[in-house]
């Protein structure tokens, strides 16, 4: 029996062809951003599907969207469609994690005003009396968010010597090879003693927010914060409130204001408040998960979890719409 599968996007045609390479010959592949009714796919692969998406076909019974995470506008969409079952591409994993790796890096080591310095000719940062650079070796890592991309984040802490704890929801154990596990009601004990506090949960109505003024507070002077997760889970006023005070470094790849317009992507302000001015910051524009080796990675992945769906075997990475995750 043929699996009909619909991606929504138009594929460069090189990509499509290593894809139908990777595939199970009984799916039957289409894709474009326009969708002829009535349709037969039993498959979408969107990441903002519409109603009209989800509905043109009456045998639609599996969304998978192309990367980690359920935006908010399909969450909502979603709850009108309780018999679709929908899940997450992990392909990006690695690739963000090595980019939390480096944010940390670069905010640990003040290698952004030192550098803007140094093109100055200016030696003045080797000489303070104070180094700017934070060693990490023996360090507390706090990871909130202990799934695909937290797992690595902690692996590659542990690699550089750094103690590694980490917060999930629901917990079977407290301690695996490579970190100690806390539920999240136990955050606030944890705080005090996270010199780099690592944001790689979704975001839901239960996360916006999670991190303000009394949280951000417990954390150790000199601790960095890296969010490669979504913006509003941590309070953008008080996150801005204790960086411009100096007390705290971040490393931040999401954000609170988006392009709206292709014309508006090069003058995009990220925040309503003056992040781009603190040298304790590091700036990136969400593009944590970016390699030369990304799209190949979410091809291989993506023909993984076709291919299962077409042996009828249970797919990973199931989300639930109603909890966000």
């Amino acid at each position: 029996m043929k699996l009909r599968v619909h991606i929504l996007e138009d594929f460069k045609p090189e990509w499509l062809a290593k894809l139908r390479k990777k595939l199970d010959p009984d799916i039957e592949l289409t894709h474009g951003t326009e969708i002829l009714e009535p349709s037969e796919y039993n498959v979408l692969v969107a990441g903002l599907p519409g109603k009209k998406h989800l509905g043109a076909s009456p045998n639609l019974r599996t969304l998978i969207i192309p990367w980690a995470g359920l935006p908010t506008k399909t969450r909502e969409v979603l709850q009108e469609y309780p018999q679709i079952a929908v899940h997450n591409l992990h392909h990006n994993a690695a690739p963000v994690a090595e980019t939390a790796i480096a944010l940390m890096m670069a905010a640990a080591k003040s290698l952004i005003p030192i550098d803007k310095a140094m093109r100055k000719h200016d030696w003045s940062p080797r000489y303070c009396e104070t180094s700017p650079m934070i060693y990490l070796e023996g360090k507390t890592a706090l990871i909130l968010g202990y799934g695909a991309i937290g797992k690595l984040i902690a692996a590659r802490c542990k690699g550089l010597g750094m103690n590694v704890k980490a917060t999930k929801k629901h917990i079977s154990k407290r301690f695996d090879e490579i970190a100690e596990i806390h539920p999240m009601q136990e955050l606030e004990n944890i705080l005090p003693v996270a010199n780099v506090l690592f944001i790689s949960l979704p975001l839901t109505p239960e996360t916006r927010d999670l991190l303000r003024e009394k949280e951000l507070a417990l954390l150790p002077d000199s601790a960095i914060i890296i969010n490669i997760a979504r913006g509003p889970i941590i309070n953008e006023k008080a996150l801005y409130d204790e960086l411009s005070s100096g007390r705290l470094r971040a490393g931040l790849d999401v954000w609170y204001n988006y392009p709206k317009s292709e014309e508006s992507r090069t003058n995009q302000p990220p925040s309503q408040y003056d992040f781009h001015k603190l040298d304790n910051v590091v700036m990136t524009p969400h593009m944590a998960e970016e390699s030369e080796m990304t799209e190949s990675f979410r091809l291989d992945e993506l023909a993984k979890i076709l291919n299962t769906a077409a042996q009828s075997k249970p797919l990973p990475n199931r989300i639930d719409p109603k909890r966000g995750y």
